[in-house]
């Protein structure tokens, strides 16, 4: 019942996630963050079983600082994205996270990227993404709305028409949405 979007805009990424952790027929939290900041210029929206993205975001956080530790270096968006394909494949065949993720990151040199992934570990660059059945719903309204090099507020405007359409049109109540924003500053939280 989870809902990540993503876009990307000239020189930045917009991911967004409904707030509300439920189960079943039961809502806990409307105020969950489904978004995780791997570092200061990534982030990753999650869909699934609260312990899946937990696990999986922590662990791909961790090993991401650990890699900039030993070597001195942060890895790129690309690189992140892969080696995030690379764990979610090798899992598969043991025990498989039931998460999807948007990856959004900016890299010095090569600006914003988005990159999709599902828990099947298909890897794809995007210019925009959704995961849950938001996706029936945003997806043809990004189709139609999107454009190469969009402001900030031209995405945003694009983002608070998908949320209308699920707040008219999805059988589940989702009231709150957060939207974190990655550019050459770094992760910023915008208003919903």
């Amino acid at each position: 019942m989870d809902t990540v979007l993503g876009i990307k805009g000239d020189g930045f990424t917009m991911i967004v996630a409904d707030r509300t952790s439920a189960r079943s027929i039961m809502v806990f939290n409307q105020a969950e963050d489904k978004i995780t900041e791997l570092d200061s210029h990534k982030i990753i929206g999650q869909s699934g079983p609260q312990c899946d993205t937990a696990n999986f975001a922590e662990y791909i956080q961790k090993n991401m600082t650990l890699y900039e530790l030993n070597n001195d270096m942060k890895l790129s968006t690309f690189a992140t994205a892969n080696f995030m394909r690379r764990q979610l494949a090798t899992a598969l065949r043991k025990g498989p996270y039931q998460t999807n993720i948007l990856l959004g990151g900016y890299d010095e040199g090569a600006g914003a990227s988005l990159y999709f992934l599902d828990l099947y570990s298909a890897l794809t660059p995007v210019n925009f993404g959704a995961h849950g059945y938001a996706s029936n719903f945003c997806l043809s309204i990004f189709d139609r709305e999107y454009k190469e090099g969009m402001s900030v507020e031209e995405a945003k405007a694009v983002i608070d028409k998908c949320i209308a359409e699920l707040h008219t049109r999805f059988l589940i109540s989702q009231p709150n949405f957060l939207i974190k924003i990655v550019d050459k500053d770094g992760v910023r939280v915008m208003e919903a």
